[in-house]
């Protein structure tokens, strides 16, 4: 629950396509190793505590545990595991509390394959039409500020599949 739309006011953070999702879908994670820095969304949330935002998040995606959630609440000198484990540079986000999906990469763990943007594509191609489509349906519904790698060669692999056009914020 949100109390303002999201828009792309977020803290610019290196992020790419490159977690291998339950349905084989390519989705975004922030990833400080292989990311791009994209600039983020960010709404402003409707819970007075932050144990009931982290819990709305993690029910919204589907999380079975807690600890897929990355939070920073500096004000009240509180970070999670996770955060500090995988996205130092998003625990800096200059807001006084932010809550965000905190999944990893797993390309590697799901495909046997270190990642790259031309495994990435690799991937893609071996998915059946249903998958696939999905896969790309997802990639192209991406906000337009959400310039990576993989995007881009998802783009030009499958032109007709590229997103809408939108004003650009860049990082």
């Amino acid at each position: 629950m949100v109390s303002h739309p999201f828009e792309p006011i977020g803290p610019c953070l290196p992020i790419e396509f490159c977690r291998v999702s339950r349905n084989e879908c390519l989705t975004l994670v922030i990833d400080e190793i292989v990311g791009a820095p994209c600039i983020t969304y960010s709404a402003i949330g409707g819970f007075s505590n932050l144990d009931s935002a982290i819990e709305n998040l993690r029910v919204r995606e589907g999380m079975p545990r807690g600890r897929g959630v990355g939070f920073t609440a500096p004000s009240f000198g509180k970070e999670s595991a996770t955060a500090v484990e995988r996205h130092r540079q998003a625990v800096k986000t200059g807001f006084g509390a932010a809550i965000w999906t905190a999944l990893g990469n797993n390309f590697e763990e799901k495909t046997s394959e270190p990642f790259s943007v031309k495994a990435a594509i690799r991937y893609l191609e071996a998915r059946n039409e249903r998958t696939l489509d999905a896969a790309l349906r997802y990639i192209g519904q991406a906000p337009p500020e959400i310039k990576t790698p993989v995007r881009e060669a998802v783009n030009a692999r499958w032109p007709a599949h590229n997103p809408g056009a939108g004003q650009v914020v860049s990082c």
